[in-house]
C-alpha cells in the first residue's frame, strides 16, 4: 500500500488513519498490541507518530491487512524474520511507489 503523507517530524493519529483508510481505534489497538509502535504523547494524551512509526505501521498493515496474518502471527513474524520482512517490504513499497508515479503520468497523457 502506497501512502502519501507530507514531510513532517510528527503526524497526528487522524492523519495516519486517513492515509491508511482505517479507523483511529485500529491504530490505537495496534499501538497496544505491537511493541515496535511507540508514539509520543503530549500532556493532553494526543499521540504523535514519527516517520519511523509510520514505516512500522505500514509493515504491520501489510502483514495484517494485505497478507492476511493474524495479530499473533504478525507479532511472531516480526520477531523472528524482521530483517527479511523489512527487505521484502522495502522492495514492495518501492515498486508500489513506482507504479503510483507511472499511473499518475498515464493519467496526465
Amino acid at each position: 500500500m502506497h501512502i502519501e503523507l507530507p514531510e513532517k517530524r510528527y503526524y497526528g493519529i487522524g492523519e495516519i488513519a486517513k492515509a491508511f483508510d482505517v479507523n483511529t481505534s485500529l491504530i490505537r489497538f495496534w499501538e497496544k498490541e505491537f511493541d515496535v509502535l511507540q508514539p509520543k504523547k503530549n500532556a493532553k494524551g494526543n499521540r504523535k507518530f514519527t516517520p519511523q512509526d509510520v514505516k512500522n505501521l505500514q509493515l504491520i498493515y501489510h502483514l495484517v491487512k494485505e497478507r492476511g496474518f493474524t495479530l499473533e502471527g504478525a507479532k511472531t513474524h516480526l520477531k523472528e524474520n524482521k530483517s527479511q520482512t523489512l527487505s521484502t517490504f522495502d522492495i514492495i513499497s518501492k515498486l508500489e511507489g513506482i507504479k503510483a508515479e507511472l499511473v499518475k503520468i498515464k493519467n496526465q497523457l
